[in-house]
């Protein structure tokens, strides 16, 4: 997975020694610029039949068996016969399972979920809702709890994606389709959608790499703070939650036990919150419309644009073409996402520690080492960033842990849950800074606000009826 924005990179320097290079660079298809970015897809500068560099075609697909010189034309024509939105999620997805059926960088291949693996998640997502009751006043969020294999993950989060990487993406296609003074729209209307299918099919290969790698790490359906997956399903990853474990000399038992805390947890915050996924979105979006693309450059580049020579978008798009703007609404958006993440996280942390601490013997261990993997990020914030250059890392996630731990202290299960009632009785991120003015402040009760607007509503019911009935009398 690239680090690079949008994971557009530069094609791989000709090699300097000549036909020698080149017969090396043949190998296995992978030794010229791979303009497409299409695994397999390299130009092998001469290898595999006659005619070599003056031969594009030859030179392209020469050295392929049949099989994959059928896939490669077939995902060629999928890119330039795309017509629809900002995203080809339907490249995305084929590249996702792609990705997913190569297995991990160690080696370890995507299985189908035993019986015994559902018996198991199942048995763990029960006790955990069931110790989750004595730490919060919210019930269960998880009506079903499932096993997933890496495949059907893909499968199940790919809406949710679309949901988060369009807003950029629209952002994106639109700069790319006005570049162009008006008048000559018209005229270089193929050349537009030509653009167009190469930016779609560009994102989505990315995002089906992303997606597919990450599938190979996540635990469960949460791991990024958002909901990715269907409401009311906890999940898990047997396969992942191994190897998750394999290094932290903790009984398998306790680790599954522990990630499903964690996955049961936001699940009772995501069902029974009904204005925070939006919250959370809307910060996404909010995000994106602040993303500012640079007109200027892409102009340059659409100016001197040649049809056979795709990798000079390419290049372009790597080039910093897309930086968020430095304007009060981009940084308040990014704030507020910040902080909403912070919250659920600290959240999350808190009722798991406090419902873990008395029956797991590895509950701060595993507690830290949770810690350590969002705060630094990890696979899954990483992935977010390459695809629309935003972190979605709780930075003060320790400091939000604290401060809901101490409200549990002076308020009580009812008190702290209390606040996640409304936005607006949240903590905000001045308030992670002075934690102890916030738990001690005295809070607005919407229950009596909402009380009081109840019976006024009410007697203004009254005195129009007494009003009515007067009316009728005379």
């Amino acid at each position: 997975m690239s680090d690079t924005p949008f994971g557009f990179g530069l094609p791989p320097e000709e090699p300097e020694n000549g036909d020698e290079g080149k017969k090396k660079g043949s190998q296995g298809g992978q030794g010229g610029p791979n303009p497409f970015g299409f695994p397999g897809m390299g130009l092998p500068g001469g290898a595999g039949g006659p005619g070599g560099a003056d031969n594009p075609f030859a030179a392209m697909f020469g050295s392929m068996n049949p099989n994959d010189l059928g896939a490669a034309f077939q995902q060629l024509g999928q890119m330039l016969s795309y017509e629809g939105g900002p995203v080809n999620w339907g490249m995305a997805k084929d590249i996702a399972r792609q990705t997913v059926a190569q297995g991990t960088a160690d080696g370890v291949k995507d299985t189908s979920v035993g019986i015994a693996e559902k018996s198991a998640v199942e048995e763990a997502v029960r006790l955990a809702d069931h110790w989750l009751d004595g730490v919060t006043s919210l019930p269960s969020g998880a009506t079903t709890s499932v096993a997933w294999s890496r495949a059907e993950w893909v499968e199940a989060t790919l809406p949710v994606w679309k949901e988060l990487v369009d807003p950029v993406a629209e952002r994106v296609g639109a700069a790319m389709g006005s570049v162009l003074p008006e008048e000559m729209q018209a005229m270089a209307g193929p050349l537009l959608g030509m653009m167009r299918s190469m930016g779609g099919a560009m994102f989505g290969q990315q995002i089906g790499q992303a997606v597919g790698t990450l599938a190979g790490e996540v635990v469960g359906s949460t791991d990024i703070g958002l909901p990715l997956g269907p409401a009311g399903k906890a999940a898990l990853l047997p396969l992942n939650i191994e190897a998750f474990g394999k290094d932290l000399s903790v009984p398998p038992d306790e680790v599954r036990l522990y990630l499903a805390l964690r996955e049961a947890a936001h699940a009772r915050l995501f069902a029974h919150v009904p204005w925070l996924r939006s919250h959370l979105f809307g910060a996404v979006e909010g995000y994106a419309r602040g993303i500012k693309v640079d007109t200027s450059k892409l102009e340059d580049v659409v100016g001197q644009l040649d049809p056979s020579n795709p990798e000079q978008l390419q290049e372009a798009l790597q080039g910093g073409m897309f930086q968020p703007q430095d304007t009060p609404e981009q940084k308040a958006a990014l704030a507020r996402l910040e902080t909403a993440l912070a919250l659920v996280e600290g959240w999350v942390d808190a009722v798991v520690h406090e419902a873990a601490k008395p029956r797991l013997t590895s509950a701060d261990a595993m507690r830290e080492t949770m810690r350590r993997r969002r705060a630094s990020g990890g696979p899954a914030e990483q992935t977010f960033a390459t695809l629309i250059g935003l972190e979605l890392r709780p930075r003060r996630l320790r400091d939000a842990s604290r401060l809901w731990a101490s409200l549990t202290d002076a308020r009580g299960v009812d008190g702290r849950d209390g606040l996640w009632e409304h936005p607006d009785m949240l903590p905000t991120a001045s308030d992670l800074d002075d934690p102890d003015g916030f738990v001690h402040r005295e809070q607005l009760d919407f229950s009596e606000i909402d009380k009081m607007l109840g019976e006024a509503a009410e007697q203004r019911d009254q005195r129009d009826k007494r009003d009515e009935d007067g009316d009728e009398k005379k």
